[in-house]
């Protein structure tokens, strides 16, 4: 017998979260490291990157099963935290609190401090700054929250008044490279999440969003990565991707994994150096560029090198990738020299 199940709708996020990060995604590394009380669900929950779920019949020995962080009752004053490290160093532009299922046993407000330790478990003497004063929250609900800190930080707390559960934490940022201190004549993938590498803009993100193809590893699934709706007028779809760091670039990978019967008939690729300009601009911007890579063909779940093909355009910084006329790609690499600014 299938086991009744909810999942959260999806929900539109603010501008500070559609082009960032999230640094508590712990499929990119993000890890739950303490807790004052994990009684009801355990604080790794917080940090799975899917959508919250809801079981309504699903119960454990210590209660109502939740897809989150919850605490039991507080019965003794003061109030619940936890202790997360960011899946990459970075600068965080933004937050989501999700409540999505925690009616009577969320929160009624949290706050958020961060640091920067090169510990796993920062020590007594690391130094947190508040990013978040004491905010409301409500039952069932995203709180989104622009944050205003430019520091890089590595580590977050979270504060509960007085206890309760949060179904998600997510925490859009850029991701911070020392790009200075790297070996300049070292081939790397400028466009790897890990690497500072993230999305700008996009035609169409009906099954997934193109920050997906910067993502390490291979696509787990065609739910790891990007693809559009079938296309029913003319035209190609596209995305525009900021590398983490200008370069030159030496070889293109473009991998369909797991895209069978829905993966680009062709695909090309714009590139410029951009020092200037709003992402709006950018996008505008992005229908002149020069062409890196001329159309070439795809094939179903296969990786695909271009290096021959590649046009001489020496430093850039932004690419728009065309795929024609629509479908999915799981994973795109352009190798390359950096040249730090």
């Amino acid at each position: 017998m299938t086991e009744n199940v909810r999942i959260a709708e999806p929900i539109e996020p603010p501008a500070f979260a559609r082009s960032r990060v999230n640094l508590a995604d712990a499929r990119l590394g993000a890890r739950a490291i303490a807790a004052s009380d994990q009684f009801f669900a355990p604080l790794e929950r917080m940090l799975n990157p899917e959508p919250a779920r809801f079981y309504p019949d699903r119960f454990d020995d210590h209660g109502k099963w939740m897809d989150g962080w919850e605490t039991r009752r507080r019965r003794n004053g003061g109030h619940d935290w936890a202790i997360i490290r960011l899946a990459l160093p970075g600068r965080i532009s933004g937050l989501d609190i999700d409540t999505s299922f925690f009616t009577g046993n969320f929160p009624p407000a949290a706050s958020v401090e961060a640091c920067l330790s090169s510990e796993g478990t920062p020590g007594p003497d690391a130094v947190w700054t508040e990013i978040l004063p004491a905010t409301a929250l409500r039952g069932d609900d995203h709180r989104f929250v622009a944050v205003e800190h430019d520091q890089v930080v590595t580590h977050l707390r979270v504060n509960i008044y007085p206890d309760g559960g949060i179904a998600r934490l997510r925490v859009y940022g850029d991701v911070a490279v020392d790009w200075a201190g790297r070996d300049r004549s070292q081939v790397v993938d400028l466009l790897a999440l890990e690497n500072g590498g993230r999305q700008i803009g996009w035609s169409d993100a009906h099954y997934g969003e193109p920050m997906n193809i910067l993502k390490p590893g291979r696509g787990i699934n065609m739910g790891d990565g990007w693809e559009t709706r079938r296309r029913r007028e003319p035209g190609n779809d596209w995305c525009i991707l900021q590398l983490g760091c200008p370069g030159v670039i030496e070889l293109v990978e473009v991998d369909t994994a797991h895209f069978k019967g829905n993966y680009p008939d062709r695909c090309s690729i714009q590139a410029a150096r951009v020092d200037w300009g709003t992402e709006e601009s950018i996008i505008t911007q992005s229908m002149f560029w020069e062409t890196l890579l001329p159309e070439q063909p795809l094939s179903a779940d296969a990786v695909h090198t271009f290096a021959s093909e590649l046009q001489a355009l020496g430093t850039i910084s932004h690419i728009r990738l065309n795929i024609i006329p629509d479908g999915g790609i799981s994973r795109l690499r352009l190798h390359g020299r950096p040249v730090p600014e």
